[in-house]
């Protein structure tokens, strides 16, 4: 109890630093001086590096309990002032949800993607061993090897050591589906994979080539993607999460389903905010371009979620088909794939909700447009007497029949005239389509 109450306290002064860096941070949008502004920057400062010794004085396990107390945006914050070596640790004793979200939208720096990561079994878990030399990789014993944007030199190191055929992650292309699942004539089993990177910056589907040589599984890519770290975390914090290459291989594309099903929770969050506008009585055309906008970056996320999806499901399908997998992976496959025609039909239904609001969105364009030339119509009706007279009141007739009259009182009658006839249009005008309202009312009932 007394643990619990210390958490407390400390997630209640956290809180207070988030609430003041967020009061801090409305004021400077609000300031004109540009003094003011630099006290203020210099307070949210101040406050974002007390929150940082703060979180630097807490264990794991209490950070971990206080994301899971915080909001998205507060979690956010807190994870951003969270360092790098503490984070793996953090992540390890969050849950999978609050895992997921952060992996997620966590974007790694060029110094740590750049690396050949090699793993092997330790009491059931794995464990990754570090590589330094050529010596350091010939020493190991690994199940699982991960280049990302490897050097030629350390691509060479793999290939000369374990004697297989590893591509080169910049050759790695869209391939005719044939040449993408394969087994060479030395047993080697070749698979290059779509899988899903959705940050807040961007969102593409990322080519990674999957290698099975002798109980060893060569992962190579371009990109570092969340599902391979999720991979790591939970085989570290699991003990027989997994027993072999094999079962790694089916792992990441169970963690990458799962990924896109996440993403696709996202989608549909975004979809609903979209769709309280659209479901509005008016909708100014500036605002249905930004929510065309909107919904067009949903739809070329779906789009992407459900080629990944089929892509996972093409190479699942071939594992099958090659009878490589022994009883238990065969249902995890199958586990795997109930989970994608679950996917498959909340594709569907997304394409159809996009569209919806796409059309709906349209439709509110093509109303404005038409009020817009409905007033341009009666605008028209109301001027055309007005032009009319005032062609007559151009004519040397008219200079004629008002000869004897004063010129000011002869074209101020005039004036009158003509405004005169233009409201009495106009009044014909309105008085005519309340009729017509009326009618169509009356026939509707």
């Amino acid at each position: 109890m007394s643990e619990k109450n210390n958490i407390d306290k400390k997630l209640s002064s956290i809180k207070n630093l988030l609430a003041k860096q967020n009061l801090v941070g409305n004021l400077i949008q609000r300031q004109e001086m540009s003094r003011q502004d630099i006290v203020e920057s210099l307070v949210q400062k101040q406050n974002s590096i007390e929150l940082e010794r703060l979180i630097k004085k807490l264990e794991v396990n209490e950070i971990a309990r206080i994301l899971e107390a915080l909001s998205e945006q507060e979690r956010i914050v807190v994870w951003d002032h969270i360092e790098s070596s503490r984070r793996d640790d953090v992540l390890l004793d969050v849950s999978d949800d609050i895992r997921m979200d952060l992996v997620s939208d966590e974007t790694p720096n060029k110094e740590q993607i750049t690396v050949i990561r090699v793993f092997d079994l330790f009491k059931g878990r794995l464990r990754q061993i570090p590589i330094y030399s050529r010596k350091d990789l010939e020493k190991a014993k690994p199940i699982w090897v991960d280049l990302v944007t490897p050097e030629i030199e350390q691509l060479e190191w793999a290939r000369e050591i374990f004697g297989a055929h590893i591509p080169n992650p910049n050759e790695l292309t869209d391939l005719e589906t044939s040449a993408r699942f394969y087994i060479e004539d030395n047993g080697e089993i070749h698979l290059h994979s779509n899988f899903l990177l959705d940050t807040t910056k961007e969102s593409m589907n990322v080519t990674v080539a999957f290698v099975l040589k002798d109980k060893i599984l060569f992962t190579v890519r371009n990109e570092e993607l969340p599902v391979f770290r999720l991979q790591r975390l939970r085989a570290r914090a699991e003990a027989g999460y997994v027993s072999q290459a094999k079962d790694v291989l089916l792992d990441l594309y169970a963690a990458d389903i799962e990924y896109s099903a996440n993403a696709l929770e996202d989608v549909y969050s975004r979809l609903e905010k979209v769709g309280s506008q659209v479901v509005k009585s008016y909708m100014t055309n500036s605002q249905a371009a930004t929510i065309l906008s909107d919904i067009a970056i949903e739809e070329d996320l779906n789009g992407k979620i459900r080629r990944n999806v089929m892509d996972t499901r093409n190479a699942l399908s071939f594992l099958m088909r090659s009878k490589l997998l022994s009883a238990s992976q065969h249902e995890d496959v199958k586990e795997i794939l109930r989970d994608i025609d679950s996917l498959d039909g909340h594709t569907s239904f997304l394409f159809n909700k996009i569209n919806f609001q796409m059309d709906a969105t349209v439709g509110f364009l093509n109303v404005n447009q038409n009020i817009d030339l409905k007033r341009l119509t009666i605008i028209s009706v109301v001027f055309m007497p007005v032009n009319i007279i005032a062609g007559i009141g151009g004519m040397s007739e008219f200079s004629m029949m008002t000869n004897g009259i004063p010129w000011p009182l002869a074209y101020g009658c005039f004036v009158l005239i003509m405004v005169a006839i233009g409201a009495l249009t106009f009044i014909g005008l309105r008085a005519f389509e309340n009729k017509r309202i009326e009618r169509l009312r009356s026939e509707g009932n």
